[in-house]
């Protein structure tokens, strides 16, 4: 069992003990910590935080725990009940809210859940206000309101519509286009809030949706993270229905997959790469992904005239990078889409409108978008974190061994080899160390992987 706090937020399984693990008494000091700091941060007569969450079994418990510790501190609550983590991100700024925070473990399994937590722009916290708020919860310098000036909880189930109504709304959202296209797609909501929204969404555009785990009831039909060994239904399911392409998206909805009309995935890196090549075509500018993302990005934006740019690993580095560089459009090769027009945040289900734009002014079948961009492959694994493993001089000596190689140490180490590379980074949410690669074949990628991973061993001693 597992307790992660980090600048993000706060991860755990459920059950437990305090201090080891997400329990209850760990849900409210965070929520406490998060509403001490947001005090701090904003200093004013009164407050209101935006909470959603997703569907995951734990989720109602953790909710009324950290809504009723807010309310203690005399800060009034937003209910969205059921929602997405774009969806919250969305209301914080549309209510006029000082922060949000979203209850979802993203991609992990059903025992995991965790505290995201916005600013008032919805944004994820920068690591400045992380650490604040972590040290705020170690020292439990927290005080509650007296009973006349407890907060209130309003509930308003209203803001995964008021998300679609913004997603039409975007200029290279063509919803004349896809109308005419009459797609028919199968989605697959892992049984959580997904299942919710892209139906709604799809019913709007005229798209005949195909539900497949669209349940919310927290009950993960598979691993919930939306890679290939965990969506065979869905492969399978798209071949009967004889539909256009099918959908996949995490539990709490901001990674998004496609597989094609033969059943095939898509593959989650070409995600934001389809995305950015339709955006770049009716827009010039620059991209931004992180350094574990695919080089077909890069390609792409120099093929439209743009200037591609990399960030450290994390939802908040790619939006500052993203700022930085005036990106049209960025994310992240796990499937995010962030796109600056509608908001800083990575959305499912404008990731969903400007795909399916983007099939309709092509007239073309997945498959065929798929072909028409440069074919790298990934191979994507992890090493198990023991505690006697030093990371940090595990990293430095990779770094060291590669020095002559092209090197980038601004999160973890990544090595850019001539035909492929490889990147090494201790994960923010999981105790494991992640190593990527990419190359021109599968089988590349695998044996860059394996390769690095027995050099890692050796190294290590383990």
């Amino acid at each position: 069992m597992t307790l992660i706090k980090s600048i993000s937020g706060i991860r755990g399984t459920i059950g437990g003990t305090p201090g080891n693990n997400l329990t209850p008494i760990d849900a409210v000091k965070f929520a406490a910590a998060y509403g001490t700091w947001l005090k701090n941060d904003r200093s004013k007569d009164t407050y209101r935080v935006v909470v959603g969450r997703d569907a995951r079994i734990s989720g109602s418990m953790i909710q009324e725990l950290v809504m009723n510790t807010l309310i203690g501190l005399g800060i009034n609550v937003i209910d969205l009940g059921l929602s997405t983590t774009p969806t919250v991100e969305i209301a914080v700024p549309m209510e006029h809210a000082d922060g949000g925070i979203i209850l979802t473990a993203s991609h992990n399994p059903k025992q995991w859940n965790a505290l995201k937590l916005l600013n008032h722009k919805g944004e994820f916290l920068n690591g400045a206000n992380g650490e604040k708020i972590l040290k705020i919860a170690e020292s439990e310098a927290m005080t509650f309101a007296e009973v006349d000036d407890l907060g209130k909880i309003t509930k308003n189930d209203a803001y995964i519509d008021l998300h679609i109504d913004e997603v039409l709304d975007l200029e290279l959202v063509d919803v004349d286009a896809i109308k005419a296209a009459k797609f028919k797609v199968v989605v697959d909501g892992v049984n959580s809030t997904g299942g919710i929204a892209i139906p709604r969404l799809l019913d709007r555009l005229d798209v005949i949706p195909v539900e497949l785990y669209c349940e919310p009831n927290g009950e993960f039909p598979h691993n919930p993270e939306p890679l290939k060994e965990h969506l065979g239904d869905i492969c399978e399911l798209v071949v009967k229905e004889d539909a256009d392409f099918g959908i996949v998206v995490d539990p709490d909805v901001d990674r998004l997959a496609f597989i094609d009309e033969t059943g095939e995935m898509f593959g989650e890196e070409y995600t934001l790469v389809a995305c950015a090549d339709y955006v770049l075509s009716e827009k010039r500018g620059n991209t931004v992904s992180n350094l574990s993302s695919s080089r077909a990005l890069r390609d792409i934006t120099r093929k439209h005239g743009g200037e591609y740019f990399a960030s450290a690993v994390g939802e908040v580095n790619v939006v500052q990078k993203m700022k930085d560089e005036q990106a049209v459009i960025g994310g992240e090769g796990n499937g995010g889409i962030i796109y600056p027009d509608s908001h800083y945040g990575r959305d499912s289900l404008v990731g969903t409108a400007l795909f399916l734009s983007h099939l309709a002014k092509g007239n073309m079948t997945v498959s065929q978008l798929k072909a028409s961009y440069p074919a790298y492959f990934m191979s994507k694994q992890k090493i198990q974190l023991t505690p006697e493993l030093d990371v940090d001089a595990l990293l430095e000596a990779m770094a060291k061994k590669y020095a002559n190689e092209d090197i980038s140490t601004i999160d973890g180490v990544k090595i850019d080899f001539e035909n492929h590379w490889v990147h090494l980074r201790k994960s923010n949410t999981e105790p494991i160390i992640r190593i990527y690669t990419e190359a021109g074949s599968q089988i590349d990628a695998d044996n860059a992987a394996n390769d690095m991973i027995a050099q890692i061993r050796e190294v290590a001693g383990i």
